[in-house]
């Protein structure tokens, strides 16, 4: 009985989802800590995102978290990486 009750556990376990949700998708205005500054992966990979599209002023070293996210997402449609 004890091993039919962990296999059932084990076929609940997030982990074991071959499609977990994802939690990727928050707008991020919706970010808890969207208006602390941004990152600094964010913004090495803003200033590339904004060298390699010919946009230096997308690049701003004071940018929030969700402000930076949404510049990152504008620059990679453009630049076709989606």
């Amino acid at each position: 009985m004890a091993r039919q009750q962990n296999s059932a556990r084990a076929s609940d376990n997030p982990k074991r989802d071959p499609e977990p949700p994802s939690n990727t998708a928050k707008d991020p205005d919706d970010w808890v800590s969207g208006e602390d500054p941004m990152t600094g992966a964010q913004a090495s990979y803003l200033k590339t995102l904004s060298e390699e599209a010919h946009e230096p002023s997308a690049f701003d070293p004071n940018l929030t978290k969700a402000e930076a996210s949404r510049r990152i997402d504008r620059l990679r449609a453009q630049l076709k990486l989606d």
